[in-house]
């Protein structure tokens, strides 16, 4: 056999692939505190299945442990405890009930499906609500029907309670550093300008400002702008957004800037980062050109910005907009879901599976049935990514979690070893999550099969019923949640490009416009930055599909980046003319924003690019030159047939 025939397909490398990313110590040692302590406490009780219901409660609540700020904390743990309490509650009320629980169970993936569109804290929250109703309608759960779910709630609890331990000594913290490390993403932004390494480096200043953005905001709606520190991050970091609009121009210059302005940025952030209101000394070159007056002028106002002590709040922008109130995103949230074709055919499609699954294992016994829906729960949830890359990863993550679940089950005795046992097992679940989704199923099986096996007694005899089950799962999920849906097939990049491509038009048109304020010209900028970032992300799960998905999707990456250089050339324009440059006449721009708004209706229409020739002219030495030349070059891209 032929060498090249060993090879794996690109889209398998991709989906085995392990991501790198950094382990959370604390959330490791949190893991293993919440679900060891649980158990101790319950043996020690001589109430090992209460121990065990905790521990599970804890699962949920290690899972949901993501959150870098502490009152954010309080979102993605508590609420989605709230909603598994709901879970386990309806379930156990229809166990053993033969088609009322089908149909009850049915009915709760229609809601779970449903509000998993909302957001990340409703997604999770929509996970536990079907997977403890999955849970509570499969097995027969201890005491009175209110223990289990205050039992599992307790443990979800526990890890919130050990997550805010350390708040009342670095309360703002976790703020103050995201705004340190965007700066230091912009200053290795600034390093890279002229180099290679720009689109890498500006793509990851785009998810650092994101992130930041994130944190200030949600904690600022909170305290209706009255909190000085939190008004003072978000001025620093409105501050640093004039230097990455001058990142363009200078990148587009072709020469590397000076190393004393990636250093100055990176000295702001450690005055960022520690809280420094003193005199900040600036050792920047004398500026020369256009360009390099855009960089001066910018981090001389960062420095003035992270300089001063106290903020007046009247006079910040919230370049993301300010977010409305909790009790005004929840109503337009609720509403968004209830009139929403996606959400009601996400809910459908998951509905769809899980009643299925519900009804085969009515009729087929099936030992450990519950773990058939639980596995479609995980593989279909339609905001975690592609469902064949999800259902594969799953299945090879089961089989690796049973062979370690083979020899825990097998070679430990049930009791006090399984307290130290947990304490190896659980740490593993926020270490490996960060991964992907095959090395988290792999840490979370032995760890389920541990405390189903403390609840059931039924030792290495779980193992083949798990792997049965999950096969079969992973099956209806593929089958009739996958191959039965025509939208599985065809990649999102084109639509949501095409929506970036429409809104770049406008951007552009924003940018020369007169009445514009400078804030909304950043928040357009900072939305379409988000939106594109949000299309990178798109393209990587694309990639994960097996033919013809994936090599469709690699077609869309060149046009990818050319939006991507079309916003950067705008912004250097814009810049240009800051500091000096003639403005380009509204005939010019008009022509470049028609032809881009000609190319966003085109993408809307075709499956696969194709070439579009266009004829961009305008006055020679014109800031919206290289606009053009990017314009021109996008419309030009093919794709192969």
């Amino acid at each position: 056999m032929s060498r090249i025939g060993l090879t794996p397909p690109d889209w398998l490398v991709r989906n085995l692939q392990a991501q790198q990313a950094p382990v959370n110590r604390a959330a490791v040692a949190r893991a293993a505190v919440a679900m060891s302590l649980p158990l101790a406490v319950g043996l020690a009780v001589d109430q090992a299945a209460y121990g065990a219901l905790a521990s599970m409660g804890a699962l949920s609540g290690v899972i949901g442990d993501t959150a870098d700020a502490y009152r954010m904390r309080i979102l993605t743990i508590a609420i989605p405890q709230l909603f598994g309490a709901v879970g386990i509650t309806l379930g156990a009320l229809v166990y053993g009930q033969g088609w009322i629980a089908v149909c009850a169970v049915t009915a709760v993936a229609l809601v779970s499906g449903m509000i998993s569109t909302i957001g990340a804290v409703a997604s999770v929250s929509g996970l536990l609500l079907l997977l403890n109703s999955v849970v509570g309608a499969g097995l027969p759960m201890p005491g009175d029907w209110w223990l289990a779910p205050l039992l599992m709630t307790g443990g979800g609890l526990l890890v919130l309670l050990l997550a805010l331990l350390a708040w009342p000594l670095r309360s703002g913290v976790p703020e103050r550093a995201a705004v340190a490390a965007a700066y230091r993403t912009v200053a290795d932004l600034m390093a890279a300008c002229g180099r290679a390494e720009y689109d890498e480096a500006r793509h990851a200043v785009t998810q650092s400002l994101n992130q930041s953005y994130d944190l200030v905001l949600a904690r600022r709606a909170r305290h209706h702008g009255r909190s000085p520190e939190l008004t003072r991050l978000l001025a620093q970091l409105n501050a640093i957004t004039p230097v990455v609009e001058a990142a363009p121009a200078a990148h587009l210059s072709g020469r590397p800037l000076a190393p004393e302005v990636p250093e100055t940025v990176r000295h702001l952030a450690r005055a960022v980062e520690t809280g420094y209101t003193g005199p900040i000394g600036l050792k920047l070159p004398v500026p020369v050109s256009e360009t390099s007056r855009a960089v001066d002028h910018a981090l001389r106002h960062a420095a003035e910005v992270v300089a001063v002590p106290d903020v007046d709040p009247r006079g910040i922008d919230d370049r993301l907009g300010r977010p409305a109130a909790l009790g005004v995103r929840a109503a337009r949230a609720a509403r968004n879901v209830a009139l929403s074709a996606a959400s009601w055919r996400y809910g459908l499609r998951l509905a769809l599976c899980i009643g299925l699954a519900q009804a085969l294992v009515s009729i087929v016994p099936v030992p450990r049935s519950y773990w058939v829906a639980l596995t479609i729960t995980f593989v279909l949830k339609p905001d975690f990514g592609s469902v064949f890359s999800r259902a594969l990863l799953r299945a090879l993550g089961t089989v690796a979690g049973l062979v370690v679940a083979a020899a825990v089950l097998s070679q430990v005795p049930r009791g006090w070893w399984d307290v130290p046992v947990m304490l190896l097992l659980a740490p593993l679940i926020p270490a490996l999550t960060p991964r992907g989704y095959g090395y988290q199923t792999a840490a979370i099986t032995p760890v389920i099969l541990l405390l189903s096996d403390i609840l059931n007694h039924q030792g290495t005899a779980l193992l083949m019923p798990r792997l049965l089950d999950s096969l079969m799962g992973c099956a209806i999920a593929l089958v009739v949640g996958y191959l039965l849906w025509p939208e599985s097939w065809h990649t999102r990049v084109g639509d949501r490009l095409a929506d970036a491509v429409a809104d770049t038009a406008a951007y552009v048109e924003g940018a020369f416009g007169n009445g514009v304020e400078p804030a909304a010209r950043a928040r357009m900028r900072r939305r379409l930055y988000r939106d594109l970032s949000v299309v990178r992300t798109e393209f990587q799960r694309a990639l994960t599909e097996p033919p013809p998905t994936g090599r469709r999707a690699a077609a869309w990456w060149p046009l990818v980046v050319a939006v991507e250089r079309i916003v950067d050339a705008t912004t250097a324009a814009r810049v240009r003319v800051r500091h000096g440059a003639a403005p380009p006449s509204s005939a010019e721009v008009g022509q470049v924003t028609l032809q881009l708004r000609e190319l966003a209706d085109g993408l809307r229409e075709v499956e696969t690019l194709y070439e579009v020739r266009t004829d961009l002219t305008g006055p020679a030495g014109s800031v919206l030159e290289p606009v053009r030349q990017e314009v021109a070059a996008a419309r030009a891209i093919t794709s192969p047939r």
